[in-house]
Formats: C-alpha cells, sequence, structure tokens
C-alpha cells in the first residue's frame, strides 16, 4: 500500500502541473419500468441532432493530434450512419482540469442555460480531476479513506449537475462517460487504484439511475484490456486510438437505446400536434 501512494503521488505530481483529467464508461439499466409507446413508422423522417458534450479535457480533447475534439468527430461519423439521423451538431464545452464543481458553476450562466435548452443530448465526462485533487491535497499522507471521503462529495455534486440540466430541459438526453484509470498502464500490478475508480463509477451510476433519460456508459475496460496504447504522450490522456474506442463505446448505447428513445420522443411530439 505504502509503495501504491508514493507511485500515484509521483505521477500526480508530473501530472498537476497541467492540470488533466480522466474519464470512461457503460450503460445503466433502469430500475423503473419502460413506458410502451406505440410503433415507430418506417419511413419517420431522420431529424437533425443537436449535441451538447461538457465536462473536462476528455470533451475539450487534449490528446487528440488532430485538434477536432477528441471523440466527437469519430461520434458524428457514426452517428449520422444512423438511420434516424440526418445530421448531427457538437457543442464543445469541455475545459481541461475542470471538476465537478468548475462544470456545476459553468451550468449557471445565460450561455449554458440557453445550450441546454436547445439540445437533443448531453455528454458529460467529469470526475477525473476530482480524483486527482483528493492526490494533490493529502500528498503528504495519503490514505484509500481520503478517496472514500471525496466520492461522496463527487456523488452530491454530480446529482446537483443532472438536476441543473433538467431543470433547463426537462426532455433533454444525459449520458454520463464513466471514469477510467490512465495509471493501469503505469502500474499494471498495483489494484488500489483500479478499485478506487470502479467504486467512484459506481457513485456516478447511483446518480444516473434516477433519472428516466438519463444513461451511464462505461469506458474502463476499454482502457484496461486494451493490447495497443490508447494514451497520448503525457500517459495520461487518451491518444487518436483511445479517443476512437469511446467514440464506439459510446454509440453502441446511443444506438441501443438513446437514439431509440428520442424518436420515440420526437414521434410522440409530431402525432400530439397533429
Amino acid at each position: 500500500m505504502k509503495k501504491f501512494f508514493t507511485l500515484l503521488i509521483l505521477s500526480a505530481l508530473f501530472l498537476s502541473s497541467c492540470s488533466q483529467s480522466d474519464q470512461w464508461a457503460l450503460h445503466q439499466i433502469k430500475k423503473s419500468a419502460a413506458p410502451v409507446f406505440e410503433p415507430i413508422p418506417a419511413d419517420f423522417l431522420p431529424k437533425n441532432l443537436t449535441v451538447l458534450s461538457a465536462g473536462d479535457s476528455l470533451t475539450q480533447g487534449v490528446g487528440d493530434s488532430t485538434d477536432q475534439g477528441g471523440y466527437l468527430p469519430y461520434l458524428k461519423t457514426l452517428l449520422e450512419k444512423e438511420k434516424g439521423i440526418q445530421h448531427v451538431d457538437f457543442l464543445n464545452y469541455g475545459v481541461k482540469g475542470n471538476r465537478t464543481t468548475q462544470l456545476l458553476k459553468r451550468l449557471q450562466s445565460i450561455e449554458m442555460k440557453d445550450l441546454v435548452k436547445q439540445s437533443d443530448l448531453v455528454i458529460i465526462t467529469i470526475g477525473g480531476n476530482d480524483i486527482m485533487k483528493v492526490v494533490r491535497d493529502n500528498i503528504s499522507n495519503l490514505q484509500i479513506s481520503d478517496f472514500v471521503k471525496e466520492k461522496e462529495s463527487y456523488r452530491k455534486h454530480l446529482t446537483q449537475i443532472i438536476e441543473a440540466i433538467v431543470q433547463e430541459n426537462p426532455n433533454v438526453s444525459i449520458v454520463l462517460v464513466g471514469l477510467y484509470n490512465p495509471f493501469s498502464k503505469w502500474f499494471s500490478n498495483i489494484k488500489e487504484m483500479d478499485e478506487i475508480v470502479a467504486d467512484w463509477n459506481k457513485a456516478g451510476q447511483s446518480v444516473i439511475v434516477n433519472y428516466p433519460n438519463a444513461y451511464f456508459v462505461p469506458i474502463e475496460d476499454v482502457f484496461l484490456h486494451a493490447d495497443e496504447n490508447l494514451l497520448y504522450t503525457d500517459n495520461f490522456h487518451p491518444n487518436d486510438k483511445g479517443y476512437q474506442l469511446i467514440a464506439e463505446r459510446l454509440n453502441e448505447t446511443l444506438e441501443e437505446r438513446v437514439i431509440p428513445d428520442l424518436e420515440k420522443k420526437a414521434y410522440l411530439v409530431t402525432t400530439e400536434e397533429n
């Protein structure tokens, strides 16, 4: 355990100079029964989709050699191949170094409120910098209990983030991308950090499951079981391949659950208007 925290602290010192983040993903099954909808006609017109991507450096796209927004261009290409979607507009509001409290504050701005109102879908990457803050704040005497305590703050702030979004747009779909462990490539024999990340992901899932239009997408396993390097040269953020795999994992959930739900809502609105 002492060896683990010594290595983790050294890594945190290296990374703290550029205030970086981490993230990951899977989809949480809802506790409540799904509502029953009429079948959607096969000729129902495809729609334009507005997606607000908000969060930290994983959304900003740090590590993306093309500087086009990390996973966003990959996901855009995948989504526009879907039968029910004609065009996707991505609004990238990722800020490197953001923690949950900072994202929550940004969501209170008039600009962000307006964007949420206009969006069909909000994708969030947040939490990695919250974990790194625990390391930096307790660097002289880092304990597992420090992560457990801060996890509850993460859960609280994440709930406030979801509530802020729902308040502005009750019908918007929300996707939370889970956390991943960038230290696993450095110290594959140290399992404590994997356990901490898994625990924080469970906290994220426990929040998302309370909202019928919210989904959790895990990406932790994408990085844990990779046969190739998925990290940028900083050994912390995803590289191009890492972002591509995140997009593919996101698309799996969007294709399976989110897009059908959006189509149902759009069809119901259309039939009500007629």
